[in-house]
């Protein structure tokens, strides 16, 4: 099997789609009315929320009456030091700028402003994990938006990722106060998202670097450079991951810092990154790597080889690189707040949270000999024990029940290495749960019409095949990254499609259907309806 180089590094670039702003000059404090400017025939309201969150609002001289919420997503709430913020794609800064469309995308403001629809979004008080305080935000400000526009008639909510978190939250708890929503890339609840970040974070630890914390932060400023210095040690493993398998695809060697036996030595690196990302519940197509492709000229061999045993090992790299920033920062942020280590896999199978994939990626992780060498050291290293009142605290947290009774759009990629699919998934169980619960108490009054389904669940998919290789035959991944991978990765088109979804809902009470839904979807590109597609459920839940 020929060497090869990446033409870039994964550290710098795998992260990058995370945070999109729009800076504006925001007020500091709570203001009791909003400061307005018009220009173009279009008015900018800045204010504060009571909590003193800044927010903005854009209405149109033609405002038809309906307003879009924005939720933005994750944001660090400490500091970053440059070389960090440069290898995550986090800002150095603590940021709480508003942001009243997904990525301040002024294509997508312009347009839904020309429609005559009015945005408005907060830059939240806190930023990390805020969902219960961001929810109380969003509530005030729908009543600030019409105490300013007292002829408005639809609100309709969207949000990205814990915005898409927010939303949802929402649309079960304020049916009132909004007409739809559409959570977007959606994490569910976070003590799945969690032990999601913690086993991936702890499978680095233990095979690539036991000097990484990995949780069980200090408090205050000792904790913060322990995430820090967590931060470092991570990007350095994966650095050191991506070299060796640049220089040996076939057998890479193991980190220096890994202190794993040399008996488990003889299986190749490369294998450990695959079994974390199964068992932590990684996707394994990444923003570059389909996990089926090689390279042109290959000997039959040695490109199937690459095919099944190598590019996955690509993909598990690339998704933990762009997972393990938004790891560790959640972590630390979650802790701060549930006074105490969240994550414990004392009780933890991680035999059986792969026992079905071993085998689809069997040559990846090196066949039985080597999963079962992997999973046995696994079962013989020690095991994290978390702090029970800080896990009875993280349960006490906002939670989705899935029971809406207002239309939701729900878009995620099948590929999301952040807010991995079964994230949506979860949600769309707990609304079939709550449908056939209200189903069957109308069949037993006697009511023998089925009850409306408020719930339109569409998905991003990747290609079959988009990995690309440069002439050499080293991996290319100079191009943007595959539709459906990545974290929130949609184009303009896709979120002014579920714009346009949103607005028919807000309007008729239900969402689209039938032919005038595929042409819509089939218009934006790369969306996909399918009743019949079910994604695989998160770890946590189990198989």
């Amino acid at each position: 099997m020929r060497t090869f180089k990446f033409k870039r590094s994964l550290t710098l670039v795998a992260v990058s789609s995370l945070l999109s702003i729009t800076v504006v000059s925001i007020p500091t404090a709570a203001q009791a009315n909003p400061v307005c400017t018009t220009a173009s025939g279009v008015t900018t309201c800045l204010g504060a929320t009571s909590d003193t969150a800044p927010y903005m609002l854009m209405t149109p001289a033609n405002f038809n009456g309906t307003v879009y919420l924005y939720s933005h997503g994750y944001r660090n709430n400490v500091p970053l030091p440059a070389t960090l913020s440069a290898a995550t794609g986090f800002p150095t800064t603590v940021v709480n700028t508003p942001e009243p469309a997904p990525g301040g995308n002024a294509q997508i403001i312009g347009t839904l402003l020309a429609k005559g629809y009015a945005v408005m979004g907060s830059g939240f008080a806190r930023q990390g994990w805020n969902a219960d305080s961001a929810i109380k935000t969003n509530v005030e400000l729908i009543g600030v938006f019409k105490k300013q526009y007292p002829k408005t008639t639809k609100v309709v909510a969207w949000g990205n990722s814990l915005g898409g978190f927010i939303t949802q939250a929402l649309a079960e708890k304020y049916p009132d106060l909004i007409s739809a929503a559409a959570p977007l890339c959606m994490a569910s609840d976070l003590t799945p998202l969690m032990t999601m970040a913690g086993d991936a974070l702890w499978g680095i630890k233990t095979f690539f670097d036991p000097t990484i914390k990995g949780g069980g932060y200090s408090a205050g400023t000792a904790g913060y450079a322990e995430a820090m210095g967590d931060l470092v040690k991570v990007f350095t493993v994966i650095g050191a991951m991506q070299a060796a398998i640049a220089a040996n695809p076939t057998a890479p060697a193991w980190p220096a810092t890994s202190k794993v036996p040399d008996a488990l030595k003889a299986v190749p690196s490369r294998s450990a990154l695959v079994l974390i990302a199964l068992m932590s519940g990684v996707p394994m197509q990444s923003a570059h790597f389909d996990s089926t492709s090689a390279p042109a000229g290959l000997p039959a061999s040695n490109a199937l080889s690459f095919q099944i045993a190598i590019n996955p090992a690509l993909a598990a790299l690339e998704n933990l690189a762009n997972a393990a920033a938004l790891a560790v920062l959640a972590t630390h942020d979650v802790e701060q707040q549930a006074g105490g280590a969240i994550f414990d896999n004392t009780a933890t199978d991680y035999s059986a949270r792969v026992a079905s994939e071993r085998f689809i990626w069997s040559s990846a992780l090196t066949g039985e000999a080597g999963v079962n060498a992997l999973l046995g050291y696994l079962a013989a290293v020690p095991r994290v024990k978390g702090n029970p009142a800080a896990i009875a605290k993280l349960a006490t947290l906002t939670t989705h029940s899935g029971k809406v009774e207002i239309p939701t759009i729900l878009f995620t990629g099948t590929a999301d290495p952040v807010t991995t699919p079964g994230n949506q998934q979860a949600v769309i169980d707990k609304y079939a749960a709550y449908s056939a619960e209200k189903w069957a108490a109308a069949k037993k009054e006697g009511t023998r019409k089925k009850p409306a389904n408020n719930q339109l669940a569409l998905w991003n998919l990747p290609p079959e095949k988009y990995s690309k290789f440069t002439a050499t035959g080293s991996p290319d991944t100079t191009p943007a990254a595959a539709t459906g991978t990545n974290h929130c990765n949609f184009t303009v088109s896709q979120y002014l499609a579920i714009a346009d979804l949103l607005a028919y809902a807000a309007e008729t009470g239900k969402n689209m259907s039938g032919g005038a839904l595929y042409t819509k979807i089939r218009k934006a590109g790369n969306m996909t309806y399918d009743r019949g597609y079910s994604a695989p459920k998160m770890k946590y839940y189990g198989e």
